[in-house]
């Protein structure tokens, strides 16, 4: 039997959105992870909330690397546009079947390693996709997210730290060929910008805490060498 009245009546705003619009479903990606494990649903949306709060009011705005797009929405809430690329197909036709009219983004196939993105961006972002770069295609990387943004453009690198690797799970250790320290990560970020901070992060919280203590690290980069 279908319900369609709450006991008590704000509640009732649920049943219409129900019967209006279906319950919103998880993505590919997130929905495995609620399966297994989901406390780790918390920290990948609080490393979304961080991203967002930090590029708030820019007006374009691209992910590289976005899986599902699931969190992809907590960015777009604080900025004007925002474009999202992956190389899979499987994760783009999902983002695109799931997509709502209410928070509408672009979404593109596209491999960064293949150059950089068509369109200039005031910010960048990338969370948890440089662990799985190649280290001989790491430059690459970095130069073509550099190339597509403006001159004065932002960067967002979030990555699990090297520290962390003997508690990630076995699935995790088969995709991470290409963690590293803060050390590693801030060096290799200045090649491309005058300007990296690295943040440390354990679970939801990002503080500014001992380094090699931290579960994932985020660098955030400005000023772009040769602009």
């Amino acid at each position: 039997m279908k319900l369609d009245k709450t006991q008590e009546p704000q509640y009732n705003r649920l049943l219409e959105l129900r019967d209006k619009k279906g319950i919103t479903p998880l993505g590919l990606m997130t929905n495995q992870v609620w399966h297994d494990d989901p406390k780790r649903l918390v920290f990948t949306l609080a490393r979304y909330k961080f991203v967002s709060k930090m590029l708030h009011g820019k007006k374009s705005v691209l992910e590289v690397g976005c899986g599902d797009g699931f969190g992809s929405r907590i960015v777009l809430a604080e900025v004007d546009r925002l474009t999202t690329i992956d190389f899979d197909p499987v994760f783009i036709q999902d983002i695109e079947n799931r997509m709502e009219d209410k928070w509408r983004f672009d979404t593109r196939l596209h491999d960064i390693l293949s150059g950089p993105v068509p369109g200039r961006f005031d910010a960048a972002y990338s969370l948890d996709l440089i662990e799985h770069i190649p280290r001989q295609s790491e430059e690459i990387f970095f130069s073509n997210i550099s190339d597509s943004l403006e001159n004065d453009g932002v960067l967002i690198i979030g990555t699990p730290s090297a520290q962390s690797e003997p508690y990630a799970s076995p699935s995790s250790k088969e995709g991470h060929i290409n963690l590293k320290t803060h050390t590693e990560l801030k060096r290799l970020a200045r090649k491309y910008f005058t300007n990296v901070f690295v943040f440390s992060m354990n679970d939801e919280v990002v503080h500014t805490g001992f380094y090699p203590m931290a579960h994932y690290l985020f660098a955030l980069c400005v000023g772009k060498k040769g602009a």
